[in-house]
């Protein structure tokens, strides 16, 4: 089957997205709002059955953590050792059935991505004890970026007021659930010798050590001045340049600011000490916790 470039993938699905009303661009399944363009119903079916193999690399974040950023550092990475990934998108929610057979019939080591619940990754992922990436960023500015993300992607029903977002976001009801139930059902394997979670202020703060840890983690096999090479070419800022061909028009659906604490530029007191008691009562004291910097980040 021949491959559709990202741009052509995304282009038809946005195409189709306009004539559908904003109702319609979302349904619930198990609890959970999904899209029913880029993840209906027989895609996350036939999605239980993917056969991972110990060997794929998987990239895991909550919605606009850092996942599109990530990606590109992942195929720096992979090009520099000689492996050229095709250029489907590699979130697995996103890749109809007969996409799955497709992607059944690579050759390793296969690229993967997912936004999913950890309990609603394929299960085969764990058996297999694929090694997964997963990527956190602090929730305030996840938030914000979601915001955004929401009415300026025409495949997802826009946003109808910031107000009414922020209460959509803390109770779950926005696409792929609740980002503190996500958080804290990756809590529980975060000392799994085939996870490895970093967050996106880790990764803004020193991306050299980042790629660095990526490599290694995935068994890349890196020269210091590569690691270099590409840690100055993952900077948010050259993503975003670069992204301008890569994503072409919908750049700026994906790469927006990439900013810690734009979340200052929209929450009110109450909806900050609100945020702040959701991730005293949910993540406190626990290694997720430590490592998002809550204190740092979101005081």
């Amino acid at each position: 089957m021949a491959e559709q470039t990202f741009k052509e993938n995304i282009k038809s699905r946005m195409e189709q997205a306009k004539s559908m009303k904003d109702e319609d661009k979302l349904y619930k399944k198990d609890g959970i709002f999904y899209s029913t363009i880029l993840s209906p119903p027989e895609t996350l079916e036939a999605m239980k059955n993917f056969e991972a193999r110990e060997d794929d690399v998987m990239v895991v974040a909550y919605p606009k953590c850092g996942f599109n950023w990530m990606v590109g550092v992942m195929r720096k990475i992979t090009t520099a050792c000689g492996i050229t990934l095709p250029e489907r998108p590699p979130l697995i929610e996103f890749h109809p059935p007969e996409a799955q057979k497709a992607v059944a019939e690579l050759k390793s080591r296969r690229f993967f991505g997912t936004h999913m619940h950890p309990d609603n990754i394929p299960e085969s992922f764990k058996t297999k004890k694929t090694k997964m990436l997963v990527i956190f960023r602090n929730p305030k500015d996840t938030l914000v970026s979601y915001y955004h993300f929401m009415n300026n992607n025409p495949v997802l029903p826009k946003a109808e007021s910031w107000d009414k977002f922020f209460s959509d976001f803390m109770s779950g009801a926005v696409p792929w659930g609740s980002y503190f139930d996500h958080a804290v059902a990756w809590e529980k394997h975060i000392d799994d010798p085939d996870v490895m979670v970093l967050t996106y202020e880790e990764l803004k703060e020193n991306l050299l050590e980042g790629v660095k840890k990526v490599a290694e983690f995935f068994s890349f096999s890196l020269t210091e001045e590569q690691i270099k090479d590409i840690a100055e070419q993952s900077t948010f800022k050259a993503m975003q340049e670069s992204s301008q061909t890569s994503h072409g028009g919908f750049s700026k659906v994906f790469f927006r600011k990439g900013e810690v604490g734009d979340w200052k530029n929209h929450f009110s007191e109450a909806q900050s000490k609100q945020m702040d008691e959701e991730f005293k009562k949910k993540l406190s004291g626990t290694k997720l916790g430590a490592k998002l910097k809550y204190d740092l980040y979101c005081q």
